[in-house]
């Protein structure tokens, strides 16, 4: 940890999902946090109340958006670091309406980059895996555990950061073209900023849903006896990682800096926590004891059949531990979700029900 001082902390999108838990940690350890939050997704209003509830006077909250750039400016600086979350998250979104797409992740970004080339701190940057594209030139291979790669060492380690970008989608392009810009300011200007390139982060504060979130929106579905829909066969992997090991390597980042600025790393689970959308499933209606209605569509676009990250980079760099195991994880994920909706739960130490035929059948 680095020692507390009386400049704060900013977290662009600090209500959110990954930010909010990136404050809490922050705010626990000492440090003031300045959340600056456009408050536009549903129920990230309750993670500020919670925040503040926790932390009182050491969350320090900018209601606001990073397309205001005066604002923005405005508390960069004095910051002692950046940590920039704020984003438009979804690709359903993204197509729907690319130019707003376009002004949250690059201009809000660019916003961002020039208000710290003016004020310069360390920045570390929330990207995604979604900047190498639909990996259509690799081979897959269906298994009883999802997709597989044929080439072995993309099946033993992953995608690794040497991978080329290939932007898919308005999402993978806005967010893509903001992480060379991230990139680029370390480069040609000298900002101490790093960027992490996300694989699928969940647990506790997530506000899950068709679109974005796809663990939580999962669990919270089943919990709640509704149907779920899997786009595509449901055979595709992802490498998930617990948002308590994704903030570990956000705070590490920022404690490297100076050794990391200019580079980029993939983050998520690696392939110790990868898991099909079936299998996940399955696990989810064997831990609530009962069947899940779920039911398939269409593919959506640019749509990965698997992504798992290489996490050997990142892990070597900043000394990271073990990620926590995804079954762990997501049942601490869904306890959680279970007290936040008043709904019954097996206890801790009951033991997992045998699965259900349906789930088995997924």
């Amino acid at each position: 940890m680095m020692e507390a001082s009386d400049r704060p902390i900013l977290i662009t999108g600090g209500a959110g999902f990954i930010g909010s838990n990136l404050a809490d940690r922050l705010a626990g350890q000492g440090h003031p946090v300045i959340v600056f939050d456009a408050l536009s997704r549903a129920g990230v209003e309750r993670n500020l109340a919670w925040l503040q509830a926790r932390h009182g006077d050491r969350i320090q909250p900018v209601i606001g958006d990073i397309r205001d750039g005066a604002l923005l400016a405005d508390a960069v600086r004095g910051a002692r670091a950046v940590f920039h979350m704020a984003a438009q998250v979804a690709v359903t979104t993204s197509l729907t309406d690319p130019r707003e797409d376009f002004d949250i992740n690059l201009s809000g970004t660019f916003n961002l980059l020039e208000a710290v080339r003016r004020a310069p701190v360390p920045v570390v940057f929330a990207s995604t895996n979604k900047v190498y594209g639909d990996l259509a030139d690799l081979e897959f291979a269906p298994t009883r555990d999802g997709y597989a790669p044929v080439d072995e060492a993309v099946r033993t380690h992953g995608i690794g950061e040497a991978r080329p970008l290939d932007f898919h989608t308005p999402y993978g392009c806005s967010k893509g073209a903001a992480d060379q810009y991230v990139l680029d300011y370390a480069r040609s200007y000298a900002v101490p900023a790093a960027v992490l390139r996300m694989s699928c982060i969940y647990g506790e504060r997530q506000m899950g849903t068709e679109d974005q979130g796809w663990v939580a929106h999962f669990v919270i579905r089943a919990l709640e006896g509704k149907p779920i829909t899997l786009y595509g066969d449901g055979h595709q992997v992802r490498d998930i990682l617990d948002v308590s090991d994704a903030v570990d390597a956000y705070l590490r980042t920022w404690q490297h800096i100076d050794a990391v600025a200019g580079r980029a790393f993939n983050l998520g689970g690696g392939p110790a926590n990868a898991v099909s959308l079936r299998t996940l499933l399955a696990h989810v209606g064997s831990f609530l004891g009962k069947d899940l209605d779920v039911s398939f569509s269409d593919w959506r676009a640019g749509d990965q059949r698997y992504f798992v990250a290489d996490t050997r980079a990142i892990r070597t760099t900043l000394g990271l531990g073990t990620a926590t195991p995804w079954r762990e994880g997501v049942e601490r994920l869904a306890r959680w979700l279970a007290g936040e909706r008043g709904l019954d739960l097996p206890g801790s130490e009951e033991p997992v029900a045998a699965m259900p035929a349906r789930a088995a059948a997924l």
